[in-house]
């Protein structure tokens, strides 16, 4: 078999030296996180691994891997975030990091400064690494063309979520320890949502078959272009959600997007709940030991009951705990650094 640090399907962390300095050479290869569809494989499963070491990390009595002091990171955030917000917060905590958060509201962009050039602004006062979240589709790589520090994505609107397709993976890793054959559903309104677009890729790259179901008018109009089918992933759509499930091992719920979609496009909240909130009756042909996940936050009763949300399958809390894990391997990652090494 293929050693795991090279072979996408192998999730167990290898083992190395700490690393010795917190930034990039000069003249090296920039290291950006804007999306898992451009990510090379190599990169994908040393961040899973890296994130894997950082998980050890965070249990022991420290918490900390201070392997970041003196990088400054920003957390730009032009959309409401909480969850991933905070955790990016203590994840740059836990690798020594400083770390200052920044919001649109009441902020120089609301009195008509360019977001360039609060980013600009931002890098000269010393910051590293940018952490953007931006309603609009692009933005990371934009600023990424045009500015030195690291850019990270923590969401552009319906593009991708890079770090919730690695966590999100890598709670399935550590249940499963590999993905490869096995058959994930991801349920709700696809078309807008980009963490469908992130675990979607990270899914199929680790050699999982991914189902995506909704109403017809929110699931993508096609998804050839979706997922990597090199490492015998597959995607398709149905807007049957018994067929969906049927067999599948995983099924994530996603939130329901209101603020995103159009009422044309959805009859009623009420009308998506009959027919797609997860139900224990309702996971009843997925495999025996069917397990669900949610990236948060969590419409309980819409999208997914709450005894399914609680229940011993849900992996929701787990999926919490290795954002910060991830993210900690992320800092470290655009930052130049081994992520498996810095967290030994």
């Amino acid at each position: 078999m293929t050693p795991a640090a090279t072979h996408p399907h192998v999730a167990s962390p290898t083992t190395g030296t700490a690393a010795a300095a917190p930034g990039p050479s000069p003249g090296a290869a920039r290291r950006d996180l804007l999306d898992l569809e451009t990510l090379p494989a190599p990169d994908l499963v040393r961040l899973l691994e890296g994130a894997a070491a950082f998980r050890r990390v965070l249990a022991t009595p420290s918490r900390k891997k201070p392997v970041l002091t003196g990088t400054a990171v920003a957390n730009v955030f032009f959309e409401p975030s909480t969850r991933t917000r905070v955790s990016f917060e203590w994840a740059a905590k836990r690798v020594g990091a400083d770390s200052v958060s920044f919001v649109s509201a009441g902020s120089s962009v609301s009195k008509g400064e360019s977001l360039l050039d609060t980013v600009w602004t931002l890098e000269s006062m010393g910051v590293d690494l940018v952490v953007v979240r931006h309603r609009a589709a692009g933005v990371p790589r934009f600023l990424a063309g045009r500015v030195t520090a690291r850019v990270i994505n923590a969401g552009d609107g319906a593009h991708e979520h890079p770090t919730q397709g690695l966590l999100d993976a890598r709670t399935l890793l550590d249940q499963w320890g590999s993905l490869e054959g096995r058959r994930i559903a991801i349920v709700g309104d696809v078309r807008h949502s980009r963490v469908a677009r992130s675990a979607t890729w990270a899914f199929t790259r680790l050699g999982a078959r991914v189902t995506l179901c909704g109403p017809t008018a929110l699931l993508p109009e096609d998804t050839s272009a979706l997922g990597d089918r090199t490492e015998g992933g597959d995607v398709r759509a149905t807007a049957a959600l018994a067929e969906a499930v049927e067999g599948a091992d995983a099924v994530m719920a996603l939130r329901l997007q209101v603020e995103r979609i159009e009422a044309a496009n959805l009859p009623s909240v009420a009308d998506y709940t009959r027919r797609y909130r997860l139900t224990k009756k309702r996971l009843a042909g997925a495999a025996p030991d069917v397990v669900v996940l949610h990236p948060g936050p969590m419409n309980r009763g819409v999208e997914i009951a709450s005894h399914v949300a609680d229940s011993p399958t849900s992996l929701i809390r787990e999926q919490v705990a290795n954002g910060v894990a991830v993210r900690m391997a992320v800092l470290c990652w655009c930052r130049g650094l081994d992520p498996v090494e810095a967290a030994s």
